[in-house]
């Protein structure tokens, strides 16, 4: 199926390279995983609604540069932290996502993985307007930046009625 052999792998790559590019940018982060070398972490989506494709378990490695590395299922074993997220209502989550709640997140495996995580997911952020600067200058990624604020102060109003 083109989805399962071809799409969804090439898309899980390219996620795996927004996640390096992003702790690449904080030295802080990749030196919390760095304790963590060689540790594996699967990450599940489970209960996706009918009318979204299946999504393929993506299991990750930790580099020595404190970095992820995709491996395949049969490298992956038993990893070291499962990551299980309900996705049978993706709205509900990104709403909650918004107010800045983890809903229908499921973590199990070792406590000190878990815990530089979970560090990562309250204290990584990825900086758009900084990455758009390269390429168009800094006056057009502020502004694209500041419409960018407007949009989510203006969605988190509808989210909190």
């Amino acid at each position: 199926m083109l989805w399962t052999e071809t799409l969804a792998p090439a898309l899980q790559e390219r996620l795996v390279l927004w996640l390096n590019h992003v702790l690449s940018r904080e030295p802080v982060a990749c030196a919390k995983l760095q304790a963590f070398v060689n540790r594996r972490i699967s990450v599940s989506v489970r209960g996706a609604p009918a009318w979204a494709p299946p999504l393929p378990d993506l299991h990750l490695a930790i580099t020595p540069a404190g970095l992820f590395e995709q491996i395949e299922a049969a490298q992956a074993g038993e990893a070291e932290l499962a990551i299980e997220i309900d996705a049978s209502n993706p709205l509900a989550s990104a709403f909650a996502a918004l107010k800045g709640r983890r809903e229908g997140v499921t973590v199990r495996g070792d406590a000190g993985l878990a815990g530089a995580v979970n560090w990562l997911f309250d204290n990584l952020r990825w900086d758009p307007a900084d990455d758009l600067a390269r390429f168009v200058g800094p006056a057009p990624a502020q502004a694209f930046e500041q419409m960018a604020q407007g949009l989510k102060a203006t969605l988190s109003q509808f989210v909190r009625r």
